[in-house]
């Protein structure tokens, strides 16, 4: 068995390749993000993917299914956990398994109760609570909520309390405290969402608002189990983090973090990691935008754009690429941009997994759980699964 020193997780978020077979429990019948989104732009151009067997997953126009692609392996993954948000995936790709969904509220907003005891504790009027872009709700709002020192809560598609305060008005320690009293109020069963969000804004009026990303704070429940994350550290292996992925699992498990501002800049310190970092274990790379630019606001154009931009990116990656090095592309969710309303779709995913020393790359059997990537992970360091952890090793990625 060959062992691979780097692994690359890289994560287009989002971007599922065809319904689930429960799909008619999720209302998500005959989504697939990769097809409709290729098909907007009457067929998609992804050289890089296209030569590791993206095409044999599903007919997606523009791209040929080529069946002959030695270093890499393409297989689809089925989702074991109940639900399609970013972290019932993410947590299953580490070996967890989530049998209860966390809570969504973007069609009603929160409960009346959750506010008023919101507005309670924190001692602060609370306007919005409805389902919006953060940028888009501060033009609305921003104004209002500097007259009164009140919180904007807002949510989306994903399991998410997010609270914008004025930087200057209301003070970024004030907005912190607020949100650790609502991080308390969403454990209650009746609520139980899976991240609070800080989101401190500065600006004069409507026209020049701006969110302060790197004041941002994210309050995310815990992963529910021992993740393979946890397990790589105990044996003092590498746990870097890219984009959002330290903030999904509550940095529980991460060696390192490094936050992300986009999908290019993600991409460029994911380059920057294969090119100058020296290390043995998992480099776990999450790419937003696919899901939160194109996947929730239903632009399918945009979407395949953006794929095409990630796969001009591959290209740069695999050149710098050591033989000992192992690059898998997968993603969380669906979130077909073509489909009615602006929630994540049920569905499978891809799994792209290339390195320059496989030679007998090939398409594999549809597997069972998101969390057979994570039990590859572990195999390859010769470490061995927690009795409650999912996923099962992928035998021919290491032979």
């Amino acid at each position: 068995m060959k062992q691979f020193k780097r692994v690359f997780l890289i994560v287009a978020d989002s971007a599922g390749i065809g319904e689930e077979p429960d799909a008619a429990k999720f209302d998500d019948v005959g989504t697939n993000t990769w097809v409709h989104a290729a098909q907007a732009v009457g067929g998609i151009h992804v050289p890089v993917m296209e030569s590791f067997g993206i095409g044999e997953l599903a007919d997606i126009p523009g791209v040929k299914p080529l069946h002959d692609h030695p270093h890499a392996y393409s297989l689809r993954l089925r989702e074991a956990s109940n639900g399609k948000d970013t972290m019932t995936g993410h947590w299953e790709m580490m070996g967890v398994l989530t049998t209860k969904p966390f809570q969504t509220f973007t069609d009603t907003g929160f409960p009346r109760s959750l506010i008023e005891l919101l507005e309670k504790e924190t001692g602060h009027k609370i306007i919005g609570n409805y389902a919006s872009s953060g940028t888009e709700i501060l033009k609305v709002l921003g104004e209002e909520q500097m007259k009164e020192n009140s919180l904007i809560v807002y949510t989306s598609a994903d399991s998410v309390l997010q609270i914008a305060a004025h930087e200057e008005v209301t003070g970024k320690e004030e907005l912190y405290r607020c949100c650790e009293i609502a991080r308390k109020i969403c454990m209650a069963p009746e609520y139980f969402v899976g991240r609070v969000i800080a989101r401190p804004y500065v600006g004069t009026n409507k026209d020049n608002f701006k969110r302060i990303v790197g004041d941002r704070r994210d309050y995310a429940v815990p992963p529910s189990a021992t993740t393979v994350m946890d397990l790589l550290m105990k044996k003092h292996l590498m746990t870097s983090c890219i984009g959002k992925i330290s903030d999904i699992f509550d940095d529980v498990g991460v060696t390192k973090t490094v936050h992300t501002v986009s999908n290019e800049d993600g991409m460029d310190k994911t380059i920057a990691a294969v090119k100058s970092d020296d290390f043995k274990g998992l480099c776990f790379v999450n790419l937003v935008e696919f899901d939160s630019e194109y996947g929730h606001r239903r632009n399918a154009v945009g979407y395949a754009r953006a794929l095409e931009a990630f796969d001009k990116r591959l290209a740069e990656l695999l050149p710098l690429m050591k033989e000992d090095d192992l690059l898998m592309i997968t993603a969380d969710h669906g979130n077909d941009p073509t489909y009615k309303g602006t929630d994540h779709t049920r569905e499978k995913v891809p799994l792209l997994v290339y390195s320059p020393s496989i030679s007998q790359g090939k398409m594999l059997e549809e597997r069972s759980s998101f969390a057979d990537i994570g039990a590859t992970v572990l195999d390859n360091f010769g470490i061995e699964k927690t009795p409650k952890m999912i996923g099962e090793s992928i035998k021919e990625i290491l032979r």
